[in-house]
């Protein structure tokens, strides 16, 4: 009797209870977030949580090696919104939030440019924004610049060094821009570093605004929330002088000290209270508090952190009346009479009736066959597969490249698996395509450690070349040359081999040389040096490495720049190396017409020539932005090195250089790389420089600015006849036709003694 004495009184203390209970966990979620009472838990309509606070005691501050950082909060009774003084002054307070360390604050234009209808400047700004308890969030903030002739400067510290970046603007008249559009016309963005402190905003015109006043007298640049800012026409026109003092919301990211856990652990200077964990930043300094599971509230405050009645909240349980809340977690349970676990996974399931278990049982045995076969033609499937990629592994040469890494001890190349790049791509998804062409489909990836990467299939190869293919992966994985994209790893296990190369995100050559606004950018010294360190990296190629390679493919396409503009040499899928015993090899034709070398298309025989050749047209195109070839173009223009020798013989050359060079004052280095790029074009092999000797020249042409070939007997003008065929039997057309048309070659030896 006693135990339903005790089950009775048990319940009865239970009812009464309850009520207060419930309470208690009410007050822990609704509690005061301020670390004592007299602190002032708002201001205006805003919280002000811990570790914030108005007033003395109510708020922390640190001081750590002669920096002080504080989360000092007014609140100014004449205002409905609080006040940090961060940046040297009191800004309005939009948000805080505990949960993702943010503070919102409103900033005014950090920076503006503006010029009068001469083309004076009138007025301009430029200010740094210095933090210490707080960095601007690189995931909620973007750096915008506005204007129709503006570039914006974006400099700050991180980790000590210095950190900079940027975006540029054009148009020419208003409606070239679109509201809601920022990529680049009237409006263009950039994203922001992670942990940038002491940041600088500047904001610069190219041209005064002299072309486009009439609608855009200013250049502005600032920081701003993503989800705050969107682009009109209209903020063109504005007068960014008399508007500078407009409030634009920025988001700050905060953090505690600048300790991390386990030192504040150590030392017992760290917040997190009871029921909270800490946490250490991955990109700033400090650590941050957060409640653990089953709990929520304020983590930096004694007793912030309160359980969670997780049986309040939906499909916890099947139903509700099975949930039961424990401290911190909660538990599912079915009622007498049922049995199973009680949550929607293992509903409960009534008590099952004797005469219904061989039933049941003839169900489960069924049940139990069909899953046995179902796993038997799943694994038949994955057997079929795995056998299939060693086959592919095999067939590529996967076998003998593992062999030679291990006797190497090479430890540059990675090995991945299809599985692997198919991650990376989101099982290569269209949305990642970065690059088509004659050889490949290339995408962009993120390997497991963050890093981007250029995913490109390559050819199939040839059974009868595996080992001279699986040398030359092994060769570029070598090759150490800051002008040459870096070949990272293969992956074998595909029909086709897939390389991994080092990503670079700002465009190929062809794309800014294309584009009037980033041909721009591309001024004569920096054409010139991209000229130069193309030259270097293919005399590196032929000369410098234990197995030379001729790379085959030259063109701008396969030249990509870096963020500073450095070229690197990409897409070495048709390269060949250059067997020890032979001067030539002799392939197939491949390549892109408008840079293939006509000897090479004539002979099938691969000379480190050719690209010797094809780079000559690469200096063409630096030379006046035309493509290589177009069948837009009219007799003869359509091959750009004909038209271009053309134009050379009739003295006319100057006529299709880019006007954005022409205007520098520097035709005398234009006119020496010109008869650089026409010695490269010669049609026989043997008549063109190397690429070693054409290093030099530029080089020479960089840094004296003179003329060294006449000096050297090395070119004369009458040179030139013999490149449009004037010496020759082959006529001017079938000359223009080495671009597309190997049928219409003379045979070479018709060419006599070439010049």
């Amino acid at each position: 009797m006693s135990y339903y004495y005790t089950l009775v009184l048990s319940i009865i203390v239970c009812w009464v209870l309850a009520p207060h209970m419930n309470r208690g966990n009410e007050v822990g979620l609704s509690s005061s977030q301020v670390i004592a009472p007299h602190c002032q838990q708002k201001c205006g309509n805003i919280d002000i949580p811990w570790p914030f606070g108005i007033g003395d005691g109510c708020f922390f501050e640190e001081s750590n090696n002669n920096t002080f950082s504080s989360f000092k909060i007014h609140c100014n009774k004449s205002s409905t919104s609080p006040l940090a003084p961060i940046f040297g002054t009191n800004l309005e307070i939009e948000n805080i939030s505990i949960l993702e360390g943010e503070l919102r604050i409103k900033y005014p234009i950090v920076s503006y440019d503006c010029y009068n209808r001469s083309g004076f400047k009138i007025d301009k700004l430029s200010h740094s924004i210095h933090l210490v308890s707080f960095t601007i969030s690189s995931s909620k903030n973007n750096l915008i610049a506005i204007g129709c002739d503006t570039y914006a400067w974006f400099t700050g510290f991180r980790h000590n060094k210095t950190y900079e970046t940027g975006c540029m603007t054009k148009c020419v008249e208003l409606n070239d821009a679109t509201d809601g559009e920022c990529s680049g016309i009237g409006c263009c963005q950039s994203a922001i570093p992670t942990e940038v402190k002491n940041v600088t905003v500047r904001a610069y015109s190219y041209l005064n605004h002299s072309l486009v006043y009439s609608f855009n007298p200013c250049s502005a640049a600032f920081p701003v929330a993503k989800d705050a800012f969107k682009f009109y026409k209209s903020n063109l026109t504005q007068n960014y002088s008399a508007d500078h003092k407009k409030m634009l919301p920025i988001v700050l990211n905060w953090s505690i000290g600048h300790k991390n856990c386990s030192k504040a652990e150590k030392d017992g200077s760290c917040l997190c209270k009871q029921n909270a964990e800490c946490y250490d930043m991955e990109y700033e300094s400090g650590y941050r508090c957060k409640c653990k599971d089953g709990y929520a509230g304020n983590p930096y405050l004694p007793r912030g952190c309160t359980d969670i009645d997780e049986c309040k909240q939906d499909n916890k349980c099947e139903k509700a009346e099975y949930c039961y809340n424990t401290v911190g977690s909660y538990n599912c349970k079915c009622p007498k009479g049922y049995h199973g676990d009680g949550t929607t996974s293992t509903p409960c399931i009534s008590n099952i009736k004797p005469w219904l278990i061989p039933v049941l049982a003839t169900a489960g045995i069924a049940g139990g066959i069909i899953t046995l076969l179902v796993i038997g033609f799943f694994l038949h499937g994955e057997r079929k597969v795995k056998k299939m990629r060693e086959s592919f592994f095999r067939e590529n040469g996967g076998f003998l490249l593992h062999e030679l890494l291990t006797r190497r001890n090479i430890n540059t190349l990675n090995i991945f698996t299809t599985q692997d790049l198919k991650t990376a791509t989101n099982n290569y998804s269209e949305k990642n395509i970065i690059g088509r062409g004659g050889f490949g489909i290339v995408h962009k990836g993120i390997l497991p450690n963050g890093e981007l990467v250029a995913i490109k299939r390559s050819l199939k190869v040839d059974p009868n070349q595996v080992e001279q293919f699986i040398n030359e992966i092994l060769v570029l994985s070598e090759i150490n040359n800051k002008n040459v994209v870096k070949l990272l790893g293969c992956c074998l296990e595909s029909d086709v081999p897939l390389l991994v190369y080092e990503f670079i995100n700002n465009g190929t050559l062809y794309d800014h040389l294309r584009d009037s606004t980033k041909a721009s950018i591309l001024k004569w010294p920096l054409r010139l040096r991209i000229a130069s360190e193309v030259a270097n990296v293919l005399s590196y190629l032929h000369n410098t490495i234990s197995t030379p390679i001729i790379h085959r493919d030259v063109k701008s396409l396969n030249i990509l720049l870096d963020a500073n503009y450095v070229a690197k040499v990409i897409d070495f899928g048709a390269s060949k190396l250059v067997l020890s015993d032979k001067n030539q090899c002799t392939t197939m034709v491949l390549g892109t017409p408008g840079y293939l070398d006509p000897e090479y298309l004539q002979t099938s025989e691969l000379t480190s020539k050719s690209d010797v050749y094809s780079f000559g047209v690469v200096l063409v195109e630096l030379l006046t932005r035309l493509n290589a070839f177009s069948n837009t173009r009219q007799e003869p223009e359509k091959c750009l090195a004909m038209y271009f020798l053309l134009k050379m013989k009739e003295g006319q050359m100057m006529e299709i250089i880019d006007g954005n060079i022409l205007s520098e004052g520097t035709n005398d280095q234009i006119q020496q790389v010109a008869n650089l790029a026409k010695w490269c074009l010669m049609l026989k092999g043997e008549d063109r420089p190397t690429m070693k000797e054409v290093s030099i020249e530029l080089e020479t042409i960089k840094e004296r600015g003179s003329h060294p070939w006449r000096e050297n007997n090395k070119y004369t003008e009458e040179d030139c006849h013999t490149l449009l065929g004037e010496t020759s039997t082959l006529s001017v057309g079938a000359y223009n036709s080495f671009c597309i048309d190997s049928d219409l070659y003379e045979p070479l030896s018709s060419l006599g003694n070439g010049r």
